[in-house]
């Protein structure tokens, strides 16, 4: 495993934990983005993972936000830019950045992928957190959203699309616009976060809820991430068809006959199957 600097990874075979660290600011940064990206790249090819989650290794903090200052740097670099031609190149390829990259690289990923936010995130933090299967959050006086309005700028991590696709448009723009930061209990009402866990035990609850998750067949978990990801923009006709695909892929199974096959011959009913060893095959 590669030593990071802003990356502590715990690997546990099918769950691999990844604290992110960057004292004492807690912000991402260009960096901690490009380890990011090789970390998600050295994971492409594992097969034995199931679950990745993903917290802040400092105190009361998941991610603060995106650095600032590297966000300033590039503003004025922009209006110098524009200075000096006069005029914005519409001509130019259009590109994704690299933090669109770096999600995009978490949804395709077959093993599902947890924010474990373990305290106050903002701004690129919460993108993050958006950008991740799952999202759980620490009990206590803790705060999430999306606040760039306030410094004359929008959400550019993704964030306008993802959590309008996630609470609906007219409760997105209420947050953007007014550029809110809410606590966790009505993050949780909202349907930002899955679920609050204890402050108290934070690190225990979340390695739980990675295993719950690492304990289901694994091609059905990941069908099922594949499914909705990729039919969630598209019309119905087509998302069904894209669901059709992924439930033949779990029907050619053998985990999925040998667990059908077992509730049939049980009396126990199917979640206590649930609790089969998986082959992944």
């Amino acid at each position: 495993m590669v030593n990071y600097k802003h990356l502590k990874i715990e690997d546990n075979g099918e769950i691999i934990i990844c604290y992110l660290s960057n004292p004492p600011t807690h912000t991402l940064t260009a960096q901690g983005l490009m380890e990011i990206h090789d970390f998600l790249d050295s994971l492409a090819s594992n097969k034995k993972l199931r679950v990745l989650a993903f917290t802040g290794a400092g105190e009361d903090v998941f991610i603060r936000h995106y650095e600032v200052g590297e966000l300033a740097d590039s503003a004025e670099k922009n209006i110098s830019k524009d200075k000096e031609t006069n005029k914005t190149d519409n001509n130019s390829k259009k590109e994704l950045h690299g933090f669109h990259k770096m999600l995009l690289k978490m949804r395709d990923l077959d093993a599902i992928v947890i924010a474990g936010i373990n305290g106050n995130t903002a701004g690129g933090g919460c993108e993050f957190s958006l950008g991740c299967d799952l999202r759980v959050m620490s009990s206590g006086d803790y705060f999430i959203g999306l606040p760039e309005t306030g410094v004359g700028i929008l959400p550019g991590g993704g964030g306008t699309q993802r959590l309008a696709r996630l609470i609906g448009i007219s409760r997105a723009l209420d947050l953007i616009l007014h550029g809110k930061l809410i606590p966790n209990t009505k993050a949780f009402e909202y349907g930002i976060i899955n679920e609050i866990l204890p402050k108290d035990s934070f690190i225990e609850s979340l390695k739980e809820y990675c295993q719950v998750l690492a304990k289901r067949a694994p091609i059905a978990l990941r069908e099922v991430k594949k499914a909705i990801h990729k039919g969630i923009d598209l019309p119905l006709e087509e998302a069904l068809l894209v669901e059709q695909e992924a439930f033949n892929e779990t029907m050619n199974s053998k985990d999925a006959a040998r667990a059908m096959r077992t509730m049939l011959n049980a009396k126990e009913e199917i979640d206590v199957i649930s609790k089969l060893e998986w082959s992944g095959e």
